[in-house]
């Protein structure tokens, strides 16, 4: 089966993009999901100087893969971080990315604001003419309490009314933080589904555990008939968290990718 799949450069939380770039690579990958999270993994940020950007468009030439996707995580309800937001449409665009990921409100930082359905509807769709002018996507991510389920967002997604806003589907964070079965749930709202981050889920559903796919609990093979039958094609991005004490080196990550590799060539996947 032939679709897009990346590591999420967020799986190398704590060590360098080069460090990313050169493990991602090796383990056969042709895709890179670029993280921008302020407060937490900033591989890339709008305020880096052009130069180190430059360089990071060299490095990842070089080493062949295609960043067509950013982690641009920001509060998307609050207007001081209207400007980081856009800020980051406008980085992601600079490499060449199809698409921007972002949950609702914060996936780090303090949430200073917070809004209903309706509001939340209007911010993210003044979004929209920053996105078509770069023709990209907005995938907001099943993340939070308050948005933690495809089915919350679908809601979402229909209020704002735009090709250009769908859902990216945390098949491990509708479990931590919805509480819910990621088959059924995605099942239900699959139609607005256009990109999913594939990571695993262990240990109770409020433990901070997310190993390389196919080490967790995670109904996979049911994940992949639901858009199978939807004949919905998104990407996927690979994104491990390991547990609150993180990984222990920089080899137990590279190793959890190359795990991650294995996992979809046995599921007929080409990556």
């Amino acid at each position: 089966m032939s679709r897009i799949i990346a590591i999420n450069s967020n799986t190398y939380h704590g060590f360098s993009l080069e460090e990313a770039v050169r493990g991602i690579a090796d383990a056969g990958f042709h895709y890179i999901e670029l993280t921008a999270t302020k407060g937490w993994t900033e591989h890339v940020m709008p305020d880096q100087p052009m130069r180190r950007l430059l360089r990071v468009q060299d490095m990842l030439r070089d080493a062949g893969l295609i960043p067509f996707a950013m982690s641009g995580h920001t509060n998307l309800t609050d207007p001081e971080r209207t400007r980081d937001f856009t800020d980051n449409i406008r980085l992601a665009h600079f490499f060449g990315c199809r698409y921007i990921v972002s949950s609702i409100g914060e996936a780090h930082l303090k949430d200073n604001h917070t809004a209903n359905a309706e509001e939340t509807a209007r911010c993210i769709a003044s979004f929209v003419p920053e996105l078509a002018a770069r023709d990209m996507m907005l995938v907001l991510e099943t993340h939070g309490y308050d948005h933690g389920t495809g089915q919350i967002l679908s809601d979402i997604v229909a209020r704002v009314g735009s090709d250009r806003v769908r859902i990216n589907y945390d098949t491990a964070n509708v479990i931590f933080y919805g509480r819910t079965d990621p088959v059924r749930d995605l099942a239900a709202c699959v139609n607005d589904v256009a990109y999913l981050h594939i990571k695993d889920k262990a240990g109770a559903d409020d433990a901070w555990d997310f190993p390389a796919p196919g080490k967790g609990r995670v109904d996979f093979d049911g994940i992949f008939d639901v858009l199978r039958r939807a004949g919905n094609e998104s990407p996927f991005s690979v994104e491990i968290e390991f547990t609150p004490e993180g990984p222990g080196s920089l080899a137990q990550v590279n190793q959890a990718v190359r795990d991650s590799a294995a996992f979809f060539r046995s599921k007929g996947f080409i990556i």
